[in-house]
């Protein structure tokens, strides 16, 4: 049958899409990159080489949206090499190669190539007058690597990437591997940083990071350079946000039982990051809203997130998942170790009060019935993260901890540079143990309720406070004017700080005013912050002590107190702002974007400056600026009724943010903006100060 050369390419194009490429081994791939931040775009020299396992006619690289130049394919053979014929396609997504490869021969492709990346590579602060916060950073899991570099989006590919980058900027570059030399171009103001990785990984775990950046070098037990970096602005924040590093490094080693298995471990904090962190091999790439001082750190800190991207190191980079229906083997492992160094910081009381809080938040997504198994490909964070780390909880009760270890560290052994699946895992915990363990697959991976009664059992046996929490509960039943005098009984024998703040949380909004006196008075930081989280109105008799929180090393406590002071007693509202004036809060400024609305709506308090408040609330909407903060800062917009067109402006072009949840939320709030009265006209009226994409999308929202 004749088809036509159209069809044919059509039909190859579709094979090779589904196409797993089991005929071929690729060992290398190497690139010279170019980068030009102020166009945003990349090119590059390229190659990559490869072993032929059985004769095939075509090979092909993940590449999208990408223009070719000078391709070449050379055959080594006998210590000879000859470049070979042969035909190549370039189609939206991929590079095709047709041509005749023979068993057993091994080839190297080069080319040359270009690329304006509409994902997975981000360009930040080159378009404004910012001096100093420019950054260029990768997030391939899930987006593709293959929309920069060309590569394999098959996690099954593993190869060993050897980068070079030049940049004109002389801007610290961080990628994987070692970083060999950085050198200045001959004949060129751009620089060189070049790269070596030693060992295979998928290529989703191929990253750069590009930016204004210090580093501090630290040393794991066993000798492997850890470099944490930071932008100047926040050098007295390295050492609090960097905290335990070297702990979490040492304590997963020892665990885990498995040495390091890179060469060195880098930790990048950026700006607007997609997620809190992500395990590129090496060089964990993470958000700078984890950045955080000495006050910010009792509340929020980059422990847990730290811990979770290095056991990645192990589980996801080292060994690696066949398909998503094994994202336990990734997700869950990584949670269940940094819980684990979480428990060697902070202690055994701060680990099951931690479990326990994962296994309700499990309980009530699988009594909404909308529970899922670990083997769902499909399922969501909380399934993947939580459930994933709690079945290993119950795995390891269940075949002791030596068995455990054992086994995991057979299966890394084993596995090493390698991908698997989930019955790779339990056959190495059944040949450990000894135990057959299809019942465990059966509750654990296989079912999606989640057993919390199980659970409950195993908490209240591991955890005296937890015990005792559970029977409080349950002395008190539904009969809540019983919660004070039950609670005063056994008060005096709690030594556990989370139970005491637990039990504040569910029952402080019932507590009398001479035992909420006599708690600010004697309890501490967790115990005064659930207080303050917990009642809806301060009595004018605890007021006094109530202000006391406004002292504390908490800025969550000062938040929810400074707004329940301010709006309880009016007559003191000068006196609240004054005390708070000046502090900044977490890195999303919570407290002072709370601050400046607060100062606005008071009428009396220094009314000649509220145009500078006002001016400040609304700059901080800018695209300078971390989405969380612009975020805070629409939504007091909104409360107040207080949107000028710069705001507005900038609340249109975050409609458009390459983080979904803060696009979706900005695109509601405008959708709220345009229920009030002139405000069609008035976005109107900003259309000629709109990028094309922000025009799009106003025209759309606005039905044209």
């Amino acid at each position: 049958m004749n088809r036509s050369p159209f069809l044919i390419f059509f039909l190859l194009t579709q094979l090779l899409s589904a196409q797993v490429q089991d005929k071929v081994d690729f060992e290398f791939s190497g690139a010279d990159i170019y980068i030009q931040p102020s166009e945003k775009k990349i090119s590059g020299r390229y190659n990559t080489s490869f072993w032929v396992l059985k004769d095939v006619d075509s090979i092909f690289l993940d590449a999208h949206n990408m223009s070719f130049d000078s391709i070449k394919m050379t055959r080594y053979h006998t210590h000879k090499n000859a470049v070979i014929k042969v035909n190549p396609i370039v189609t939206d997504s991929k590079l095709i190669v047709k041509g005749k490869f023979e068993k057993g021969e091994f080839y190297t492709l080069s080319f040359e190539y270009q690329v304006s990346p509409k994902q997975t590579v981000y360009f930040l602060g080159w378009d404004d007058a910012i001096e100093g916060n420019e950054q260029i950073w990768t997030q391939g899991q899930g987006k593709y690597t293959s929309h920069w570099l060309p590569s394999f989006d098959d996690m099954t590919e593993k190869v060993k990437f050897d980068l070079n980058f030049i940049l004109e900027e002389d801007y610290p570059v961080v990628s994987n591997g070692k970083l060999v030399k950085k050198d200045t171009l001959p004949d060129s103001k751009a620089f060189l940083w070049q790269f070596d990785m030693q060992k295979p990984m998928s290529s989703y775990l191929v990253a750069f990071a590009i930016g204004n950046f210090e580093k501090e070098t630290i040393h794991s037990a066993s000798g492997i350079p850890i470099e944490l970096y930071y932008e100047p602005k926040d050098s007295l924040k390295a050492e609090p946000t960097y905290r335990y590093s070297q702990h979490i490094f040492d304590f997963l080693e020892k665990e885990i039982g498995v040495p390091y298995p890179w060469q060195n471990y880098k930790q990048i904090p950026v700006q607007d990051f997609l997620y809190a962190g992500m395990e590129n091999t090496g060089a964990t790439i993470f958000s700078n809203t984890l950045v955080v001082d000495s006050i910010a750190f009792k509340d929020k800190n980059y422990v847990n997130v730290n811990a979770h991207e290095l056991a990645h190191q192990w589980f996801g980079d080292l060994v690696t998942e066949k398909s998503g229906a094994h994202h336990w083997l990734h997700e869950g492992f990584a949670t269940f170790y940094a819980y684990l160094a979480e428990k060697d910081i902070f202690g055994d009381d701060y680990y099951y009060w931690h479990l326990l809080e994962t296994a309700q938040a499990l309980a009530n997504f699988s009594g909404d019935g909308t529970g899922e198994a670990l083997t769902n490909s499909s399922a969501g964070s909380l399934t993947f993260y939580e459930k994933g780390a709690w079945a290993l909880v119950m795995l390891k009760e269940k075949v002791g901890d030596a068995n455990f270890k054992k086994a995991i560290k057979n299966y890394l052994n084993k596995y090493a540079y390698r991908n698997v699946t989930i019955p790779d895992f339990m056959w190495e915990m059944e040949k450990a143990s000894g135990m057959k363990l299809s019942d465990f697959e059966e509750t654990w991976l296989q079912e999606s309720e989640f057993p919390f009664d199980e659970v409950k059992t195993f908490l209240m046996d591991k955890s005296p406070s937890i015990k005792t929490y559970f029977e409080l509960q349950d002395q008190i039943g539904g009969n809540l004017e019983s919660a004070e005098t039950i609670l005063q009984n056994k008060w005096g024998m709690l030594h556990s700080e989370q139970i005491k703040h637990q039990l504040v949380l569910d029952y402080g909004s019932t507590f009398s005013i001479p035992i909420i006196s006599k708690m600010l008075g004697t309890e501490n930081l967790k115990v005064r912050q659930a207080l303050a989280l917990s009642m809806d109105k301060i009595a004018p008799e605890v007021q006094l002590n109530f202000e006391t929180l406004l002292e504390d090393e908490s800025y969550i406590t000062l938040e929810s107190a400074l707004y329940k002071l301010w709006t309880d007693f009016p007559e003191s509202r000068k006196k609240y702002l004054d005390k708070t004036d000046g502090i900044i809060g977490f890195p999303n400024k919570n407290i002072r974007l709370l601050w400046l609305t607060l100062a606005l709506v008071t009428p009396e308090y220094n009314p000649d400056l509220k145009p500078n408040y006002f001016e400040e609330l609304s700059s901080y909407t800018s695209s300078e600026y971390h989405f969380e903060v612009r975020l805070l800062a629409f939504q007091y917009l909104k409360s107040i009724g207080g949107f000028d067109d710069a705001s507005l402006k900038n609340l249109v072009e975050a409609c458009s943010h390459h983080v979904w949840h803060f696009k979706k939320s900005s695109r509601q709030i405008l959708k709220e903006f345009l229920k009030s009265e002139d405000s069609t006209a008035r976005l109107k009226a900003l259309y000629p100060l709109l990028n094309q994409e922000e025009q799009q999308y106003l025209d759309k929202t606005l039905g044209k």
